[in-house]
């Protein structure tokens, strides 16, 4: 609801702050951009108040409401006091806008508030591809502190709150809507209402699995295969080390590729701590250690020359093993910390 239809003072016969309920509810999701930290959605945000300056008492209790709708209710809200709630987080204009307005014969208004715009959110991609994400809408009383106008809800809210059957978003699973109260500070450090309307979605990781893991997890072995396919016979290797370092090479330049594929797709996963970037880390690691140990022991023998044949053979055989074991363990961790 915005400033400009605001039209007359607040209702301060029943005392301060004004107690108004607000709900939201999420009417259609039109598409969420991670990269870019935005959703488009459009959501419906009812508030209902006590206003006693609109009392009818000619009327009954009972009598239904005088209602209006689209340029009928915007003329009606001009007229009278209108909680100057805004969507804090909408970025830009709304596309589309329309009002309902019910007023009772008690004083009791009710107000829904139906719009399209985009709206920021933040984005943590901690737990990929098993994050659940939060697509917030902030509501924030603009311009009166705390103590002139308050947002609450009860149960009448809750239930209002969530999201229609036709909400759907590709690639996400749509969950519950949960209101949160959260003073926000205005001019001067004075606190303003504020209640968050959150809707969680979950994401559907069976794509993102087989496209981004399946590949990060089987460039893991390149390095492990430079080193399991040498083999040594009296302290002396086998294969050459020049065709071994062409193969970790070769695997460098696919984890680059891969890297750049992801970044290019997900430009969210580049900063932070995340598990694509555990993975890629590994990636590099698993990629220099396999290049030290082929080059220190199969190209200039530097165990050998230290402690002599046997003990070079027996060290690689350690080695071959404990390096598979200790990246494997490492890439079971990390995909199940996201996961857990």
């Amino acid at each position: 609801m915005s400033q400009d239809l605001a039209g007359a003072s607040l209702p301060s016969d029943s005392g301060l702050p004004v107690n108004v309920e607000i709900g939201v509810a999420f009417v259609d999701l039109l598409g969420f951009d991670e990269n870019a930290g935005t959703f488009r959605a459009t959501v419906d945000i009812r508030m209902r108040w006590m206003d006693r300056r609109l009392q009818d008492p000619a009327s009954s209790a009972s009598a239904p409401p005088q209602t209006f709708t689209d340029k009928a209710a915007e003329q009606k809200l001009r007229q009278i006091w209108v909680p100057p709630v805004v969507a804090a987080n909408q970025r830009g204009a709304a596309a589309a806008s329309a009002y309902g307005l019910r007023i009772y014969s008690t004083g009791a208004v009710e107000l829904l508030h139906r719009v399209t715009a985009d709206f920021d959110v933040d984005v943590d991609v901690a737990k990929f591809p098993f994050d659940r994400q939060h697509l917030v809408i902030e509501a924030k009383v603009d311009g009166l502190p705390l103590s002139q106008v308050s947002l609450r809800f009860g149960q009448p809210e809750l239930d209002f709150s969530r999201a229609s059957r036709d909400a759907d978003i590709a690639g996400w699973s749509v969950g519950s809507v949960d209101l949160r109260s959260s003073p926000a500070l205005g001019w001067y450090n004075v606190p303003q209402a504020r209640v968050l309307a959150s809707l969680e979605v979950t994401r559907q990781p069976g794509l993102i699995v087989a496209s981004i893991f399946i590949p990060l997890l089987a460039s893991l072995l390149i390095p492990l295969l430079a080193m399991w396919l040498n083999r040594i016979e009296n302290g002396v290797f086998q294969v050459d080390t020049f065709e071994l370092v062409n193969i970790i090479i070769g695997g460098l330049f696919a984890v680059i590729a891969l890297n750049f594929t992801v970044y290019s797709t997900y430009v969210v996963l580049a900063d932070g701590d995340n598990t694509v970037n555990r993975l890629f880390a590994l990636n590099y690691l698993a990629l220099a250690v396999a290049l030290v140990v082929n080059i220190s022991f199969s190209r200039f023998n530097m165990v050998a020359g230290w402690f002599g044949p046997w003990v070079q053979e027996q060290t690689y055989y350690v080695l071959m093993w404990l390096i598979p074991v200790i990246v494997m363990v490492l890439a079971a961790t990390f995909l199940l910390a996201a996961y857990v």
